[in-house]
């Protein structure tokens, strides 16, 4: 994990995208008004330092069995965007993406906007070895875990391989542009996440098992980093 906050004089340039590298606690790191204050298009890595529940704009903090998280060193926050829970840590690649509002990129419209860079993870995971990747460009698919666990869901631009996921895209807007905010799967080990969630709280009783959580993503290891590699150097 990393340590501290690396500020902007990490920043690399490729074309008209700026690429800024960054670790510290989930906390500093969702900032709305360091994550959107920008003026070009931007792409931010970034590390969290130490294990995170990071949980939708609508959801509650007891959702979280908050003793255990604490005994873990687990950190808990809440990030702007909806959706369910996303665990942090070495295992998930975190990438921002900001467009901004006069962008060529800026699509009106929330679900097509993510569509693009649905693609681009999709042909950088295939550039590097993956196959197999689909980009989701129908509506938002929910059943009885999506409430709690983002990963059982399925939104505009994200990318499944044999139907389970391997990167999660939210959304965050405001009159200065879009953030996206991906998740690449490196590794998908949800037992040490779902331990610290009351899964018998899932809203819907009667949908738990539509899909089961446990099998919802699927990680594909160092192609995570390959593709972020190849994806900064081929952004429209």
């Amino acid at each position: 994990m990393g340590t501290g906050l690396i500020h902007a004089a990490a920043a690399e340039q490729f074309g008209r995208w700026t690429i800024l590298r960054e670790s510290g606690s989930a906390a500093e790191l969702f900032d709305l008004d360091r994550s959107m204050a920008f003026s070009m298009p931007t792409v931010r890595v970034l590390t969290v330092s130490a294990p995170t529940i990071v949980l939708g704009s609508s959801q509650s903090f007891e959702v979280v069995n908050q003793a255990s998280a604490v005994d873990r060193g687990i950190h808990v926050v809440r990030r702007r965007s909806g959706g369910g829970a996303v665990w942090l840590d070495d295992d998930m690649l975190w990438v921002d993406v900001f467009v901004p509002a006069n962008d060529r990129l800026w699509d009106t419209d929330i679900g097509r906007s993510m569509w693009w860079l649905g693609d681009a993870w999709a042909h950088a995971l295939t550039a590097v070895g993956v196959s197999g990747t689909v980009v989701h460009k129908g509506p938002m698919m929910t059943n009885g875990w999506s409430a709690l666990v983002c990963f059982a869901g399925l939104g505009p631009g994200e990318v499944t391989i044999d139907g389970k996921k391997v990167v999660g895209i939210s959304q965050r807007r405001n009159r200065a542009g879009a953030l996206l905010q991906c998740g690449v799967v490196r590794r998908w080990a949800p037992t040490l996440f779902f331990s610290n969630l009351y899964l018998d709280r899932v809203p819907d009783r009667h949908q738990r098992n539509v899909v089961r959580p446990d099998s919802a993503g699927v990680g594909v290891g160092a192609a995570a980093d390959d593709a972020l590699s190849y994806l900064v150097t081929h952004l429209p």
